[in-house]
């Protein structure tokens, strides 16, 4: 069981949350805060640039949208419905699909680096959900790579950002910075992780963050909504979807402790219909991490992070729901005999990765309708301020 520090009175534990825990200022991406603001503004560009893809036609801001909490919002044939965005990406060749719901890359660069907990004898941190990138460098790596993505190689990318930032990039990063492929790749990576490390990314604004400096209170609903959130007796969220306290660093204020878990998550048979992948292939998950050999992993993903939940769907790993409300009902009953999705009005279906999934925390929490809309309201004020918009009527 994962620890967690539960507050029992709600008053108390309010008065308890400082601002200074959740919206401390940014640590600087290296020592020299003016380099680092350069390679910022550098990123900056790199990251909305589409001629960077193969063809020239998608950026990282294709499927990392500023304006939709860096998610992508756009529909395509793995959408469920015709107002929801699609449950995975498509690729720069505007037809090919992959097989993960694309993160928000808003909060990305305060994930820890992927690494072995001994203590707790736990996997922690690492970029996607399946931790297949250490930290967020070698994520910003892997789209320009991937053959269902940007479609690219090393060469073309660099080949590409010398002809249009060579004076930028000798400047940042050394004048023989393309003498060398690998370095000057490594580079291109580095000043888009250097963007995604600013406030832009982490405003740190909303709700949630207001209640804690004073300048706003919470509904009734949504102070039930953390009461259930942190009751071990009840939802219990926090057990993994840890909760900012007063000595909070802004690396734990991210409503996850970064584990991985087997949630008994069903495949997504409409993205596996499109995608060429069929239904027999299992995505293993973390397991399929060469730094990873243990077999009870199976099956598990990175523990997500809260913030801008709300208007970051469709969810789970593989965007198999549609809506909030759903995700919070299939934690409550997925284990109960005649619960139905409310998106289909079936039963749940079975778990992609059945024999390892967690049956202890999650599965039949016998929470009532009116519990999970409240858990549902709570997690809508972890929204940045300017996503408000962007909350569903519920």
């Amino acid at each position: 069981m994962k620890q967690v520090i539960i507050v029992t009175l709600l008053t108390p534990f309010l008065s308890l949350l400082l601002l200074n825990g959740c919206v401390q200022k940014t640590s600087d991406y290296s020592s020299d805060k003016k380099l680092t603001e350069t390679r910022a503004s550098l990123g900056e560009r790199l990251f909305n640039d589409a001629s960077l893809s193969r063809d020239g036609i998608q950026s990282c801001a294709s499927c990392h949208d500023s304006n939709h909490a860096f998610i992508d919002p756009r529909h395509n044939r793995s959408s469920i419905d015709a107002t929801t965005p699609g449950a995975v990406s498509q690729g720069q060749d505007n037809k090919s699909l992959g097989d993960i719901n694309t993160p928000s890359a808003a909060y990305a660069a305060l994930v820890p680096d992927f690494h072995f907990d001994a203590e707790e004898g736990l996997y922690k941190g690492g970029l996607f959900f399946d931790g297949r990138a250490t930290n967020v460098v070698e994520q910003a790596k892997q789209p320009f790579l991937n053959p269902v993505e940007m479609q690219s190689t090393k060469s073309a990318v660099v080949s590409k950002v010398e002809a249009r930032y060579a004076d930028a990039m000798r400047t940042l990063y050394g004048a023989n910075i393309f003498d060398d492929t690998e370095s000057a790749f490594h580079a291109i990576a580095d000043s888009i992780a250097a963007f995604e490390a600013t406030a832009q990314f982490a405003p740190f604004d909303s709700k949630f963050d207001r209640v804690l400096k004073g300048e706003a209170e919470f509904s009734a609903e949504e102070k039930l909504g953390l009461e259930l959130f942190i009751d071990e007796e009840k939802g219990n969220c926090a057990a993994c979807h840890t909760v900012p306290t007063a000595d909070s660093t802004k690396v734990d204020s991210l409503f996850t402790d970064f584990t991985y878990d087997n949630l008994g998550v069903p495949k997504n048979t409409l993205v596996r219909s499109q995608n060429g992948k069929g239904q027999d292939y299992v995505d293993l998950g973390l397991y399929n991490n060469p730094q990873v050999d243990d077999p009870e992993l199976k099956g598990a993903f990175r523990v997500s992070g809260l913030r801008n939940i709300a208007v970051t769907g469709p969810y789970m790993h593989n965007g198999v729901f549609r809506d909030l409300s759903t995700t919070v009902h299939f934690y409550n009953s997925r284990d109960v005999k005649g619960a139905l999705n409310p998106e289909t009005q079936a039963p749940w279906e079975a778990a992609e990765v059945p024999d390892t999934m967690n049956t202890e925390e999650l599965g039949n929490l016998g929470l009532s309708l009116q519990e999970v809309n409240a858990i549902v309201a709570f997690m809508e004020t972890l929204t940045d301020a300017r996503y408000l918009h962007l909350i569903p009527a519920r």
